[in-house]
């Protein structure tokens, strides 16, 4: 059973669509990461243009932003006054990244330049998933969690100016150093579809030194904000929110979250995280052997619509 995406302009099956979903939502509910950077290019690679593949996708990352920000709220996780700071920044990089969308468009090489991005941070995240998992599993049991040491990172953007205290999260911060973060994020979103949390929690804990739980809280309120701007935006300017693909991805993504949750509950996570970094690296091969096979059909120098 087929059905025709109006923006995607393709006909796909809708067991397919509700299937890529799904496979996201269960590798999301299994491993506990955003699956946002892996639908993107299964999408790309099932025959959806990339710029409506990266705008639809972040539609799926506005609904499980809204399920995880409430969760946290009730925790106290969420610091609004640097959630805001990173937002305004949020909002400002996704306005600049849909205006670079509409920009490579124009060019003709939107398509390359997103797969090359895909493959890079691809490569980046899943290796260091992988090494990540190993050395978890190495040191499995011994003690409890790490007190985070404030790094030469964290120096730098301590000597930038207008510095705030952030009584929730227990540092004193730039808020250009917040601002300029929330801005990459928001560009990342509108380019690739992505919510940013696999930059944006890694900077937030190893670098602005701020507890685990009050980061993963703060990122979502901020993805939240983010993704939804970038969805507009996108929807306005570019047109290429296709609100039937995105509707399909939300239906299947939610009923593999909660099989993934459930089952995920049963395993090791680390275990887990390993297979996950697996899948993560073939991908990123699948797209890195397409690029090199067939450059000559992915490059325009220009006049390219």
């Amino acid at each position: 059973m087929s059905i025709f995406l109006p923006i995607a302009g393709v006909q796909m099956s809708i067991f397919l669509v509700l299937g890529l979903g799904g496979l996201v939502g269960l590798l999301s509910g299994l491993f506990g990461v955003g699956g946002g950077f892996l639908l993107t290019p299964l999408l790309m690679m099932a025959g959806i243009p990339p710029a409506v593949a990266a705008a639809s996708d972040t539609n799926q990352i506005v609904a499980a932003s809204i399920s995880g920000t409430c969760a946290h709220l009730q925790a106290g996780n969420v610091d609004f006054k640097l959630g805001l700071i990173m937002v305004a920044g949020g909002l400002a990089g996704g306005t600049a990244g849909t205006a670079l969308v509409r920009l490579l468009r124009q060019l003709g090489n939107f398509e390359f330049t997103l797969k090359i991005i895909y493959v890079i941070m691809l490569l980046i995240i899943g290796s260091f998933m992988f090494m990540e998992s190993l050395n978890a599993l190495r040191k499995k049991g011994t003690a409890p969690q790490p007190q985070v040491n404030k790094s030469r990172e964290s120096s730098l953007l301590n000597r930038l100016p207008l510095k705030a205290y952030f009584p929730v999260s227990g540092i004193e911060c730039s808020m250009i150093s917040l601002f300029g973060l929330g801005f990459l994020i928001g560009v990342l979103a509108a380019l690739m579809g992505v919510g940013g949390g696999f930059i944006m929690l890694p900077v937030m804990i190893y670098i602005l030194g701020i507890p685990t739980l009050k980061a993963v809280g703060t990122s979502l309120f901020t993805v939240l904000f983010t993704a939804a701007n970038v969805t507009l935006v996108q929807a306005v300017v570019n047109r290429t929110v296709d609100v039937v693909l995105a509707l399909l991805l939300l239906l299947g993504s939610a009923a593999g979250a909660q099989l993934g949750a459930r089952i995920g509950r049963r395993l090791k996570a680390e275990q887990l995280r390993i297979v996950f970094s697996v899948i993560v690296l073939g991908v990123m091969v699948k797209m890195a052997y397409d690029l090199l096979a067939t450059p000559s059909s992915l490059i325009v120098l220009g006049g390219g619509h």
